[in-house]
């Protein structure tokens, strides 16, 4: 496994976690297969390479990608002037810019993977998420996602867990 860095150079990942198997739906592979012989070429082979097949620059990802499908699928924020006001365009239409950053993708995918089945996620353990994000401990998964588990419920797991304890159920 390789990555890009800030400096379009190619290396291993931060840490020997980074070193991982990412499970994909087959469409998704088989798709990825067929960009990958219709993608610029280039002296590393990628799958999402830069016009000349080098490694594309994190801007150009952003402002040529990311950006305008958000934009296009309405996922936006105002922009807003020094007042706090709606800047509007010469058509009195107010101005948008893209509501998430890059790396938000990465925090959707833990908060699926975390999030239980009946409300809509995968509902994996702990464990399993630590490997997929690569993270090198779970420590470090828990401290960065651990906002995510619902605790909207303590009532009604409580009262679950009283049934090992009678003794304190009585009182």
């Amino acid at each position: 496994m390789r990555r890009a860095n800030r400096k379009k150079k190619i290396g291993k990942p931060k840490s020997k976690a980074g070193e991982r198997t990412i499970p994909l739906p087959a469409p998704l592979v088989n798709m990825l297969r067929e960009w990958k012989l219709k993608c610029p070429k280039g002296p590393l082979d990628l799958v999402f390479p830069s016009g000349a097949g080098d490694v594309e620059h994190h801007a150009n990802i952003l402002h040529r990608g990311f950006e305008p499908a958000q934009i296009a699928a309405g996922v936006t924020v105002p922009v807003l002037d020094n007042k706090d006001k709606p800047v509007r365009d010469k058509d009195g239409k107010p101005v948008v810019a893209p509501k998430y950053a890059l790396h938000a993708l990465r925090h959707y995918y833990a908060s699926w993977c975390f999030n239980r089945e009946k409300d809509g996620g995968l509902g994996l353990p702990m464990k399993i998420v630590r490997q997929r994000m690569g993270h090198s401990t779970i420590t470090l998964t828990a401290d960065v996602y651990g906002h995510l588990f619902s605790s909207d419920d303590d009532g009604a797991e409580m009262k679950k867990a009283m049934k090992w304890f009678p003794a304190l159920s009585a009182t």
